[in-house]
Order: structure tokens, then sequence, then C-alpha cells
């Protein structure tokens, strides 16, 4: 069974949905996959949540208080969006442990610290044994990771952050952390008749691009 999890750090709806990963880890293999968000946006011509201003706003407060309602601290860091590509690298060079990943979740959305830069996350990345987070961030091999992450989730047909894929199903949205729970526990969820006949429901009328 292949149980992968794409995220970004740039997306405080992966925070929310962090600690249930960290709990499923606890019961099955979970391949953390740190992909760059603005790529697979690219990729399916779409615009993110924090670039549409009226779904910016509505976005963060509903975060703000899903958290609150979940007993789970969040704070913004100083600006959001953010340039990412840092803690992607620093958790690929740390290796992408729950620790690691942990850490730099921890750092942006639970104490709402700058991390797009190697140096503003030096304090992140000496804990996890990465001395010079400079050097580590800028290898050759780090950058490559980062990129075939993301290619793949783009191949598997990743649309969104974060993603929880089962065995090639794709579940999208901490809020449907649940069904891709049902999903794990009953293998069968869609083969019935009205799950099969929606995957396959014709089109109706199509927006001209």
């Amino acid at each position: 069974m292949s149980v992968i999890w794409y995220f970004d750090f740039i997306s405080p709806f992966a925070w929310l949905q962090w600690p249930k990963i960290k709990a499923l880890a606890q019961t099955q293999q979970v391949t953390l996959h740190p992909i760059l968000f603005a790529s697979v946006l690219d990729h399916v011509g779409q615009k993110g949540p924090a670039e549409i201003p009226a779904k910016r706003e509505f976005s963060y407060r509903f975060v703000l208080w899903r958290a609150r309602e979940a007993g789970q601290p969040l704070r913004f860091p100083p600006q959001h969006p953010f340039n990412p590509l840092a803690s992607l690298r620093l958790s690929i060079a740390a290796g992408n442990t729950i620790e690691a990943v942990d850490a730099i979740f921890s750092w942006i959305w639970a104490q709402g610290q700058v991390a797009d830069t190697a140096e503003s996350l030096q304090s992140v990345a000496a804990p996890l044994g990465i001395a010079d987070p400079v050097a580590a961030l800028a290898d050759p091999l780090v950058k490559q990771q980062l990129r075939e992450n993301t290619e793949a989730a783009i191949a598997a047909g990743v649309y969104g952050v974060p993603t929880l894929s089962i065995d090639g199903q794709l579940f999208w949205g901490g809020d449907a952390h649940d069904f891709a729970m049902a999903y794990l526990r009953d293998r069968g969820l869609f083969d019935d008749s009205e799950m099969k006949r929606i995957t396959g429901l014709p089109i109706g009328v199509a927006r001209k691009a």
C-alpha cells in the first residue's frame, strides 16, 4: 500500500492537516512529499487562494477559525504568500522526517516566523543536524529532488495542497481527511453504482477560455 502526503509549507491548510498526518504515520508508512505548489498551479492553469483578494481574506479567517476550533496554534507569518523554496529544500535536506517537517511547520505556522531564506531558517536547521543551511539548500541534489517531487505530483494528478494519496486515489484538502480514512478502511468505497456513475458523468456545459 502506498500512502503519500503532498504538501507545501506555504499552505496553512497543510498545517491544519499535519497533526492528522502525524497520527496516521504512527500506524501506516506515510511518505512525506514536499512540492512547489506554484508549479502545480501553473500546470493546471489556476490561481492560488491567496491570489484572489476576496478569497484570500476569507481563507485566512477560515483557517484561523478552524485552528481555534481545533485548539491548534496558528499565527500567520509576517507576509503571505511567501517564497517557500527555502523551507521545502530544508525539509529535503533534512530527510523529510516527521521531526524535520514538524519543526519547519511549527516555525512558520505556530510561531509565525519568516521562512523564505536559508538564513531565516538557521535556528530550525541546526537542531536537525544542518549546521550550514545556506550550503545545504544550494545543493544541486536537493534542488533536483524538489523538482522531481513536484513533477511526480503533477504526473499523479495532484492539483492542490495538501493532498493525501492512497494507492493513487487522491484526497485533496485537510477537510477530506475523514473521507481518505474511510477509503483506507474500505477500498470498495468507490465501487457502488452511484460512485461509478458520477465518475463518468457527462459535462453539460463548459465555460469558454
